[in-house]
């Protein structure tokens, strides 16, 4: 009778711990996976929030642009002399400062 119930108290620890492990893990996961993404996301919401006329931007494609006009949705980019292009705000991935270069132009001037 006592072997059995020190067996039952054994597995009651095993269970106790096993789901003690499975929360660490479910920590661990959310400070190095999703509560950094969430951040991410937030400073690109801000960004494209305060775009404006006038801004230079680079698309997640690479082009890069002059804003001509904001829309709700859309911005209209200037990328050429005369040449216009619609796109997703979404697509609008940072802001160039005035001083700053393409980083491909900053490593040939080296």
């Amino acid at each position: 009778m006592e072997q059995l119930m020190a067996q039952t108290t054994g597995q009651g620890g095993g269970m106790f711990s096993m789901v003690l492990m499975f929360g660490a893990m479910f920590a661990i996961m959310y400070f190095l996976l999703i509560r950094p993404q969430q951040k991410q996301q937030k400073r690109h919401l801000a960004l494209i929030s305060s775009l404006k006329k006038g801004d230079e931007v680079v698309l997640s494609s690479g082009i890069v642009g002059r804003i001509f006009a904001v829309e709700d949705r859309f911005v209209t980019l200037e990328i050429g002399d005369k040449t216009k292009m619609k796109v997703l705000k979404q697509a609008v991935q940072s802001v160039m400062t005035g001083a700053s270069q393409p980083i491909a132009n900053a490593e040939e001037t080296k």
